[in-house]
């Protein structure tokens, strides 16, 4: 019999996702907060939004917090990984080296008549 360990986010009694690891349901659980943070921020704002739109932007704020960090300068940006550079393949067999023939004086006389 196998035994499996499962971690259930559960917000506000609704099973909302299950989970195999700790630390990914800690995050998750972590980005709702975030998000139930910015739509307290929403409604309180000028701004009108349906209460959808305040849920789906407060997520996607939530789920994208390094960008919204930068983009408040909150943080800096993380520098453009560079590209590898793939090695050359290594020829295992050489290519035999031609040498040019000299013409010596009796060959260029007998070329020449």
């Amino acid at each position: 019999m196998a035994v499996e360990s499962r971690f259930v986010v559960i917000r506000q009694g609704v099973e909302v996702q299950t989970f195999m690891d700790k630390k990914s349901a800690d995050e998750y659980d972590k980005m709702l907060d975030m998000a139930d943070n910015l739509t307290a921020m929403f409604e309180s704002s000028p701004i009108e939004l349906t209460e959808t739109m305040a849920e789906e932007l407060s997520i996607y704020l939530a789920q994208n917090r390094e960008d919204v960090l930068v983009a408040l300068q909150a943080k800096k940006a993380k520098p453009p990984e560079k590209p590898v550079k793939a090695k050359p393949v290594e020829k295992t067999a050489e290519k035999p080296v031609v040498k040019p023939v000299k013409k010596t004086a009796k060959k260029a006389d007998s070329e020449a008549a």
